[in-house]
């Protein structure tokens, strides 16, 4: 039974790439968690992709024993969080667990976007911030300058900023007596009903479903019978566990600490992130706030390649929302792809990843289908009809006006960057809201489309400012604009996945440049396969990919030319057959590809 005080809760929060996993790494190391062998770089990073990608995707915890200068043993519950904006979910939900926060800021590169939005949900959250200073071993590293611009932009005291690199465990102990001695101890009454919020939930396929839970009131046993009070399912808890990062079984779980509970949970739905679980006979006297449910704002199909694996997919979809409370979906059909779901993700890196995760860990070949976002279609009869997907545009002789979503887009980026960053921003149908300047980096705000957003505004963004720029987004109004619906045709036939909501003045150029990456993408056919990019029934652009023929005549030498000619017009028949029955098979990457616009 561990005392309260002796307990620190705390996320450690930063933009991308400043240090956090790496940070976390060295705590768990220099406590002795982990033993030295089983160490590796990025710990807490469990999944491949987050190893392939070198981020980090989910939020993970874990239990860390330490011995403080003042003689007192203390429990370290640690939470390690995503830094892209993608995945500003999982810290807002981390952060409802946990009493206070680690800012991690670059000693060169100073606050960034991310930086911003993540100490700003800890506010919000009503966090104690301990500001850290990572990578001073960096020639770059400029620790004065960092520390003003964390008082001026942030505006919270930086003058005890700790200073360390976690890569060499430079300042690693005072990390850990800056946590004892700076951040709160929980609060909790031990004698209470059970009050614990249920943070994070997974699938584990020789466990079931594991629950990762936030005691508040009360105690946790093995054997309790616990209500989820949002579904009002119950269960009877088979065992409870710490993660250190690996399950180490305990016998109760108390107030103020971060556990793990089975309970041999079959309907993966029943738990809901944010759900409060009490015991069933003495319920606590209310819920815990819970979280907003996240708000997608990119939407896409998922298709199985082959139809007879619709099942599975449903499966491993129920699954993998279970362990992703930001993901939405249900189930729609298309005329050409037959059965499939339709999605929500936070932005394009949250999708590649779901789809990414959904053919590793399922082993579901899928076919996505252009990603957009929700218009709103407002109708000459007075009603209004929210548009998810471009294919089921109602006839547009019944529609008065289209509304788009649009964003509030906060750019920090160095000097010498910005008037590329402004034409960008100008050719996505961008209006200037403001720009201001942090020492030699300017900062500004546009109200952009979301729909140029989503597809490949922040690669070229990355691109234009050599990786300098950093981008957040909130979400803004609707408003009106000249939209209109691209189709696609290939071989005259329309692909569905590749229908796109664009701006009128816009149509003919992105029409043009769609069809020619197309060109590039489809391999070569028998026969000859016309791409053709149309507003209604208007061809506004057309590319042709040549057939690939085979030598027919090489059997004739010597003789009269009509018999060349003879087989040649054989041939040309056989094609134009063919034409009207092949089949144009699109490879899956051609879909993703072709909508990223290099302009």
């Amino acid at each position: 039974m561990t005392d309260l005080k002796n307990i620190r809760n705390f996320a450690i929060v930063a933009h991308i790439d400043h240090g956090k996993s790496t940070l976390a790494d060295r705590l768990i190391q220099s406590t002795g968690t982990v033993s030295d062998r089983d160490m590796q770089a990025q710990l807490l990073d469990t999944m491949d992709i987050e190893r392939e990608r070198g981020i980090t995707i989910k939020a993970n915890t874990v239990r860390i024993e330490y011995k403080a200068n003042d003689g007192q043993e203390y429990i370290l519950n640690l939470i390690d969080t995503p830094g892209h904006v993608d995945f500003s979910y999982e810290v807002s939900r981390s952060m409802r667990a946990v009493e206070g926060s680690l800012l991690v800021v670059d000693a060169a590169q100073g606050v960034e976007a991310q930086t911003l939005a993540n100490v700003y949900t800890a506010i919000e959250a009503d966090h104690e911030i301990v500001p850290i200073l990572n990578k001073v071993d960096l020639p770059a590293a400029d620790c004065d300058r960092v520390a003003e611009q964390i008082e001026d932009v942030i505006g919270i005291d930086a003058s005890e900023a700790v200073r360390i690199s976690a890569k060499t465990g430079v300042g690693i102990p005072d990390v850990l007596e800056a946590i004892v001695n700076r951040l709160p101890a929980p609060t909790g009454d031990r004698d209470a009903p059970l009050k614990a919020l249920l943070v994070d939930s997974w699938y584990d396929q020789y466990l079931g479903v594991v629950v990762l839970v936030r005691v508040m009131d009360g105690v946790l046993r093995k054997g309790d019978k616990i209500l989820m009070m949002e579904s009002g399912a119950t269960y009877s808890v088979d065992q409870v566990a710490f993660l250190r990062p690996q399950m180490e079984k305990t016998a109760e779980i108390g107030p103020g600490e971060i556990g793990i509970l089975t309970a041999n949970i079959k309907q993966v739905r029943d738990t809901r992130v944010g759900d409060t679980i009490t015991h069933d006979k003495k319920q606590c006297a209310e819920a815990l706030p819970g979280y907003a449910p996240a708000q997608p704002v990119v939407f896409c199909g998922l298709f199985p390649v082959d139809a007879a694996e619709f099942e599975d997919l449903r499966a491993s979809i129920d699954k993998l929302a279970l362990n992703d409370a930001s993901f939405s979906y249900e189930m729609e059909t298309s005329a050409a792809l037959g059965f499939g779901f339709r999605c929500g993700f936070l932005g394009l890196l949250h999708l590649e990843v779901v789809r990414d995760r959904l053919e590793r860990e399922y082993d579901i070949a899928l076919i996505t289908t252009a990603p957009s976002v929700i218009y709103h279609m407002h109708m000459r009869d007075g009603t209004m009809i929210e548009m998810h997907n471009p294919a089921d545009m109602p006839d547009p002789t019944l529609i008065d006006h289209i509304k788009e979503p649009r964003i509030k887009a906060t750019i920090l980026v160095p000097d010498e960057y910005l008037g590329d960053v402004l034409k960008l921003c100008q050719d996505r149908r961008g209006i200037q809201l403001d720009l201001t300047y942090a020492g030699t980096r300017a900062m500004v705000v546009y109200n952009l489309p979301l729909n140029e957003v989503v597809f490949d505004f922040y690669d070229r963004l990355k691109s234009v400012t050599k990786g300098y720029a950093s981008f957040d987004y909130t979400m803004g109004e609707y408003s009106e604009d000249q939209l209109v619906k691209m189709s696609i045709l290939v071989n005259d036939e329309p692909v569905d996945a590749l229908s796109t909501m664009v701006h009128r003045s816009r149509a003919e150029a992105r029409g043009k440049a769609m069809c020619e990456k197309l060109k590039e993408l489809i391999p070569q056919h028998m026969f000859k396969i016309p791409i053709q990019a149309a507003l209604g029934g208007r061809i506004i652009s057309r590319e042709t990919i040549s057939a690939l023929r085979k030598d027919v005549t090489a059997k004739c030498y010597g003789g009269d030319a009509t018999r060349k000619r003879k087989l040649l017009d054989k041939q040309k028949k056989g094609k134009k057959k063919m034409r009207e029955f092949g089949r144009v098979s699109i490879p899956q990457e051609a879909f993703i590809s072709a909508l990223k616009m290099d302009d």
